[in-house]
């Protein structure tokens, strides 16, 4: 080899190692970031180009040499090879044996890219929406982080797929196109989306760069580009991990960069402020909507606020509607309709033109990929949530799937009598769903990808979301109709499981109003056709849970729904079914719906005497619960009927001391009190308690029941002084067994103030009644009927001593709060109007007084019949009204009429008849026709010493109101004497200071005088 040649090959072999060592200096650099070594990669680059220009001239000097030489033989005359030029030419020509012509073409100059400048309005952002709303609040806080010290500033956007974050941002860099210079964008899905994004800001920034350069080294001069110069603003858009991106952050000093990410975590790794953003506020979500829609007249638009609501003021979801609306001027409310009737198709449906991928469920299922990818239970979990309510789940509720789930099966041939708990059905185990650890970092991960907000607590889910992922699609692998029932499954059984052990005790009521609003959410996304034996349970507990709290009218619908799914799984005679309904027919005794009540309690006592026979237990409850039905329907004597049925078969079958037939000895003998069988009603009480005491032990709830119902009937029959001792008594047990603060004690309570108020001590009664309502709010809560209850007891007492105006107010409280929970039909919405009407009637107030006692007398018609006995004390007080408003001409047709029918329904001897018998009496007293009510009164007081005896105070007040009369008509001797007689028997029955005792003294001190 020549030495020429070999020049010629050292000088090729000196190049390529010079380039392969300045590419690998510079690969190095930007692999692991640091400081560049300026210096090694100067002389590589220098070496490559002199050895370079040494080998280009060593080829030009091999063409010249290699040239053919004149030769020896004879020449060709120079005429024969002329060239003739003609026209216009431009360039080289070359003629001549052997003519050569070397001609290369001069590489661009490319300067460093420290010493480039970027071309004025240099701004690469995405085409503009054209529509942007709200946002004010966002844009501050990204410019207050953007406006931070420091050389280098990184914004981290997070929020959930279709939150506008990158909207967001393009807004702010448009905003700020002068401040920032220049301004790029690079979508950063994907680590070779950002080295494109580089490359591409690199040959914006020299154009002449672009040219035979590969990508990886244009990113390069990119990069040094952005760490060499400051003023510019970078977007990061759609990082999906902060470590994607950190080499790159790592080697820049100067500028503001701004990351969009669906991840809420890492960021602080990159000493990056972070923003959050969320959904619109209800007002931009519907300026949003109008604006994209373009309604004719958007004064007027319906249904736009029930729309975003729906969609749960996600822009990109109200951006996907409002396409959809102008397209098609379809109405808010139609495609509100749309989407609860397709909602498959109307998720993932675009408007023309719009972009295919910018749906909600295919941004979605973007996230839901690389959440499956890192835990495949992340998917599950979000399905599962997807069918509870959007705020508040417990995080204790998700733990249930470390633990074997129960499946209800088919039910088991047992029954319960009342009370029958919730797992009256056939539970069967299965294997945990997955375990402690995994299923935290399944909720971790959710919460990083800001598919739902975590606490310590409670998880939340946006609404949008859970619709998606609970509508199943055949063509997405996280919403496949199997996985979309299994967790539905799930979600039920997880609800059902995590079910507090009792209705009645307040311990629970805390985890049943965390619950309520899940099964809430479970029922509304569900139907009767998909509910499964473990939905009729759950819908069974809280059905009696809301029954307990008063809320019957949301009760129903959930007793209902139970009863038919159960009658359509286990057929109509199944023990289950008969539970069901009567559960259902006792909702309906309780807001008064007798007449839905009574007929299912008659098929049900059909069905159970046909299946189970007339000695089961359970046919007993069923005729127990048909006869507390009439009761409360006013019919008493079938009533006391069916009580007498059931204590005998008990007494039969079960002996003398079961616990039911102590307990239908006690209902029979509730039922005689309430029909004025007093006698009869004490001897039963009497009974049961002895009985009990003897059975059961002092220390027994159901003694405490007893002592408290004998006291009743003591207190009616006007036997304060046996009364009193058995109240408290019964107080005292159930602090010792439940404590000061449970429902049962401040009933007790209750019962013992109302009693010290009928005993003449108002003053205790009214103190004692202050401090049971302060704890009843207190440990009940405003809205329980138990609380309304105490309210109105202690405006019954203020009314009792005269203090109008405070009984007033609490009654008028009471009726409020009474037409807010359980509505204008309810009995104790009724009961309530009532009391306050005869409030106002004490406070000569004759006018609001009778409005209210007629719409009360109305409604209890309407609602109850004309028999029922509450519609008789309507009419009672209706026409007291009128009495005392002078208009008795329709007063007494109203007292004749009660009276009569209190005396077919009810017999001459019940209280009430001796009630209405005596108001009658003083209504003719009042017309002056004294003939008519002087014997009412003597047959009202003859009968009262009959049935009630000479100390009951009823006795004492008809002795009273006779010798009253006889005073009117001018008979003193006999007023004196009856005065008298009455005045004796209240001081040694009632005291000196009770206010009967008083009012007779002062009559008699009248009748004196005359």
């Amino acid at each position: 080899m020549s030495l020429r040649r070999a020049g010629q090959v050292v000088a090729r072999v000196v190049v390529v190692a010079a380039g392969t060592v300045a590419v690998g200096v510079a690969i190095n650099q930007v692999l692991n970031g640091g400081e560049w070594n300026w210096w090694a990669l100067g002389v590589a680059a220098t070496i490559a180009v002199a050895a370079e220009a040494v080998n280009q001239w060593l080829a030009r000097r091999d063409v010249i040499r290699s040239e053919p030489q004149p030769s020896a033989q004879v020449p060709v005359p120079l005429e024969s090879r002329s060239v003739n030029v003609s026209g216009s030419v431009s360039g080289v020509i070359a003629t001549g044996d052997g003519a050569t012509i070397i001609q290369g073409v001069q590489p661009p100059v490319l300067r460093p890219p420290a010493q480039v400048e970027a071309a004025p309005g240099l701004v690469h952002l995405p085409a503009a929406s054209g529509v942007f709303v709200g946002r004010g609040d966002e844009l501050a806080r990204l410019e207050a982080a953007l406006s931070g010290s420091g050389q280098v500033v990184v914004a981290a956007v997070h929020g959930m797929g279709g939150i506008g974050k990158s909207t967001l941002v393009a807004r702010y860099a448009a905003d700020h196109a002068d401040r920032f210079h220049p301004i790029w964008w690079i979508t950063a899905d994907a680590s070779a989306a950002l080295q494109a994004g580089l490359a591409d800001l690199a040959s914006a920034l020299q154009s002449e760069a672009a040219a035979g350069q590969e990508l990886e080294a244009l990113a390069e001069q990119a990069v040094v580009w952005l760490a060499s110069h400051t003023g510019w603003l970078l977007v990061l858009d759609n990082v999906a991990d902060p470590a994607d991106i950190a080499p790159l952050l790592a080697r820049l000093r100067s500028g503001r960069v701004v990351v969009t990410s669906r991840l809420a975590q890492g960021w602080h790794r990159l000493d990056a402020w972070v923003l959050h953003v969320d959904v619109l506020d209800e007002a931009e979500a519907v300026d949003l909507l109008t604006r994209l829609a373009r309604p004719r007249d958007s004064a007027d638009w319906p249904g736009a606020a029930d729309l975003v609501e729906e969609l749960g003021h996600l822009p990109l979801a109200i951006d996907q509607a409002g396409a959809y609306l102008a397209q098609t001027r379809l109405t808010p409310a139609a495609y509100l309709a749309l989407l609860t009737e397709q909602p498959q198709v109307m998720y993932d449906r675009a408007a023309r033109g719009a972009p295919a991928e910018r749906t909600i469920a295919r941004i979605w299922r973007i996230t839901l990929d690389s959440l499956s990818a890192a835990s495949p239970l992340a998917a599950d979990l979000l399905r599962i949530l997807a069918w509870l309510a959007p705020e508040d789940v417990p995080r204790s509720l998700l733990e249930e799937l470390t633990r074997p789930l129960l499946t209800i099966g088919a039910p088991r041939r047992r029954w319960r009598r009342r009370g029958r708990t919730a797992d009256a059905a056939g539970w069967s185990p299965s294997r945990p769903f997955t375990d402690t650890a995994n299923l935290t970092e399944a909720l971790g991960l959710l919460a990083a990808y800001n598919m739902i907000t975590l606490t310590q607590d409670t998880i939340t889910v946006h609404r949008l979301v859970q619709a998606v992922a609970r509508t199943p699609d055949a063509g997405d692998p996280h919403r496949l109709p199997e996985a979309v029932t299994a967790a539905r499954d799930h979600a039920t059984q997880l609800l059902r499981q995590t079910f507090p052990s009792t209705i009645s005790d307040p311990a629970d009521w805390p985890a049943w109003r965390a619950l309520a609003p899940h099964l809430d959410a479970l029922a509304s996304r569900t139907t009767v056709a998909t509910d499964t034996l473990t939905t009729a349970s759950l819908l069974s507990g809280a059905a009696a849970f809301l029954e307990n709290q008063g809320a019957v009218h949301r009760a129903i619908p959930y007793y209902e729904r139970s009863l038919a799914t159960i009658q359509r799984l286990c057929g109509p005679l199944d023990p289950e079914t008969l539970a069901a309904r009567t559960g259902l027919a006792n909702a309906y005794r309780t807001v008064g719906s007798l007449e839905r009540a009574i007929p299912l309690l008659e098929q049900n006592l059909s069905d159970s005497l046909r299946v189970l026979g007339e000695d089961h237990p359970d046919t007993l409850a069923c005729r127990s619960d048909l006869a507390y039905a009439r009761e409360s329907a006013g019919d008493l004597d079938q009533a006391v009927s069916l009580y007498e049925q059931t204590l005998a078969v008990c007494l039969r079958v079960l002996g003398e001391d079961h616990p039911d037939t102590l307990a239908s000895r006690n209902n029979l003998a509730l039922t005689c009190k309430n029909a004025g069988d007093l006698n009869r009603a004490i001897s039963l009480y009497e009974q049961t308690l002895a009985d009990r005491l003897r059975v059961l032990g002092d220390g027994h709830p159901d003694v405490m029941v007893s002592r408290n119902n004998l006291a009743s009937a003591y207190q009616d029959a006007g036997d304060l002084d046996r009364a009193l001792p058995l109240y408290e008594q019964a107080l005292a047990d159930s602090l010792h067994l439940l404590g000061e603060d449970h429902p049962d004690t401040l009933a007790c309570r209750s019962n013992l103030a109302l009693a010290y108020e009928k005993a003449g001590r108002p003053d205790q009664a009214i103190s004692l009644l202050e401090q049971i309502l302060t704890d009843s709010l207190q440990v009940l809560g405003h809205d329980h009927p138990s609380t309304l209850a105490y309210r109105n007891n202690l405006a019954y007492a203020h009314e009792s001593m005269g203090n109008l105006d405070q009984a007033i107010s609490l009654y008028e409280q009471n009726l409020s709060d009474s037409l807010r929970l359980l509505g204008e039909d309810h009995p104790e919405t009724l009961a309530s109007r009532n009391n306050l009407a005869s409030a106002y009637r004490e406070a000569g107030d004759p006018d609001r007084a009778i409005f209210l006692h007629e719409q009360t007398l109305a409604d209890r018609l309407r609602i109850l019949g004309e028999d029922h006995p509450d519609t008789l004390a309507s009419r009672n007080n209706l026409a007291s009204a009128y009495q005392d408003a002078g208009d008795l001409n329709r007063a007494l047709p109203l007292y004749e009429q009660n009276l009569d029918a209190c005396m077919r329904l009810l017999g001459e001897d019940h209280p009430e008849t001796l009630t209405y018998r005596g108001n009658l009496a003083y209504a003719y007293w009042a017309a002056e026709d004294l003939d008519k009510a002087l014997p009412l009164l003597e047959q009202n007081l003859a009968d009262r010493l009959r049935i009630l005896g000479e100390d009951h105070p009823d006795t004492l007040t008809s002795c009273n109101n006779l010798a009253a009369a006889h005073e009117s008509m001018g008979n003193l001797d006999q007023a004196i004497s009856l005065y008298e007689q009455t005045l004796a028997t209240c001081i040694r029955v009632l005291g000196e200071d009770h206010p009967l005792t008083r009012t007779v003294r002062e009559n008699l001190e009248d009748a004196k005088q005359e």
